[in-house]
């Protein structure tokens, strides 16, 4: 690959091996403690120059394309994201997920602002940049921590994908902000201007936007599968249809398109729940294409409809992936910056950790739960997009060298860390409730037993 872009060649003759890898890799590291996307940053690594030297790449030079791809790839994973979250809005699991996406973010951009002007020297303008492009949480590298199927209600699961669905759109504000502020050189009257337009508005509007044309479209497509008993109707270009015009609406409306298409996906859910009763998870029975008097039924329909999305999305997404996580193990030789350490240190270990705790006190959360939620906030592709649209909408060309090499090296930083420590975590607490309730239930029936008939 050159560093202006990708080489046709060098990517096809990677790609066999690397879809290989995809293919095969979920199966080996399942038992390490160790992500697959970790696996792909160290065969971007591998093959970069700080490896192989097969691959170079300079973000700046890519910056155009490299907008619109992490754009494809953060569009579909909320997408997606919001399409597993099935569980009814007034859900009490819906609770972490609004604090984690909107007083949390809020703290963590405040809290790297201060930071990276006060101990990094950085320019206040540009630290609070620096700060909005670092808040979102990821919805496509945090699938080890992310809602894996429709029935799951963990409390720590649901907390994250819901909050990184909502929060790589609550970002956009404030990088505009950053931008704004940049662009006039001090704070005045445009302030207002910008909280009317980007925050009372574009947000309220974006979820509004999204949730009815996903509702709307998918009680279209349900009853017209129905009635006339289609199996074959293509879901794959009906959810492309969706994210299209969910996305264009709501950026032609003012409002912010991420949220849009969040919700939409979550709007689409609602419109399956409205015929399918009960918490029957729809994809794990409807995987394979039923014939046409099967979907007579509304519900299988609906079943049919979401399952077939969901594997589509999940494909594409996975895809996205490897590709740029791999471009982010390649850029390492160039942009890697030891200060990102001590920007990690302070964001992944100090700010969210705390700010977590604080704001998720009232919620239907154990401590332990949301001393997990504190440390899983993995940042990956939504902070490369934002990085490519600051770079590409005013930046200045000084500051946007040191900005792409701390947001790459805390990328990498979080890849590694959040990737290396999700699995065992995860399966620890998952003992620990497992014993607690076994605990629980011997202690119930010794007080049954000892109380008499």
């Amino acid at each position: 690959m050159t560093e202006s872009g990708p080489d046709l060649l060098v990517w096809i003759t990677l790609a066999g091996p690397l879809l290989l890898l995809m293919a095969f890799s979920s199966t080996f590291v399942r038992p390490l403690p160790v992500s697959t996307t970790a696996l792909y940053l160290l065969v971007g690594a591998v093959l970069g120059p700080l490896g192989l030297g097969y691959l170079a790449f300079n973000v700046h030079r890519a910056q155009p394309w490299l907008e619109h791809l992490t754009e494809v790839a953060v569009i579909m994973s909320l997408f997606i994201g919001g399409l597993k979250l099935r569980l009814p809005l007034r859900h009490a699991s819906w609770a972490p997920a609004l604090r984690l996406a909107i007083p949390v973010m809020v703290l963590s951009i405040a809290g790297v602002a201060l930071f990276a002007h006060y101990a990094l020297g950085i320019a206040p303008p540009h630290a609070l940049l620096l700060g909005a492009v670092l808040a979102p949480t990821d919805p496509v590298l945090a699938s080890a921590v992310a809602v894996s199927y429709a029935r799951q209600e963990d409390r720590i699961r649901y907390g994250l994908s819901g909050e990184a669905g909502i929060n790589d759109g609550m970002a956009f504000p404030f990088v505009i902000l950053a931008l704004e502020w940049s662009t006039h050189g001090e704070l005045g009257p445009w302030v207002g201007t910008w909280a009317l337009e980007r925050l009372m508005w574009a947000v309220p509007a974006g979820l509004a936007i999204g949730f009815a044309l996903g509702v709307g479209t998918g009680r279209l497509a349900i009853m017209l599968r129905s009635r006339h008993a289609d199996s074959s109707a293509p879901s794959d270009l009906l959810a492309l249809a969706l994210i299209a015009m969910s996305y264009a609406a709501a950026e032609l409306a003012g409002a912010w398109g991420f949220l849009s298409v969040f919700m939409a996906g979550v709007g689409l859910r609602r419109a399956e729940m409205h015929v399918v009763a009960g918490p029957v998870a729809s994809e794990h029975t409807v995987q394979a294409i039923m014939s046409d008097d099967d979907v007579r039924e509304p519900a299988t329909a609906a079943g049919v409809l979401v399952a077939q999305t969901l594997s589509f999305g999940e494909t594409v997404e996975r895809l996205l992936e490897v590709v740029l996580v791999v471009i982010v193990g390649v850029s390492l030789s160039r942009y890697w910056d030891p200060r990102a350490l001590l920007l990690a240190l302070a964001l992944y270990v100090v700010l969210r950790p705390l700010a977590t705790m604080l704001f998720l006190v009232g919620t239907d959360t154990t401590k332990t739960e949301r001393m997990l939620m504190g440390w899983f906030g993995i940042r990956g592709i939504g902070s490369l997009y934002y990085l490519c649209y600051a770079m590409g909408h005013g930046t200045s060309p000084m500051f946007a060298r040191e900005a792409a090499a701390l947001i790459i090296s805390c990328i990498a930083i979080s890849i590694v860390v959040h990737g290396v420590s999700a699995t065992p975590l995860l399966r620890r607490f998952a003992s620990a409730e497992a014993a607690g309730d076994q605990t629980g239930r011997a202690k119930s029936s010794w007080t049954k037993t000892r109380s008499g008939p």
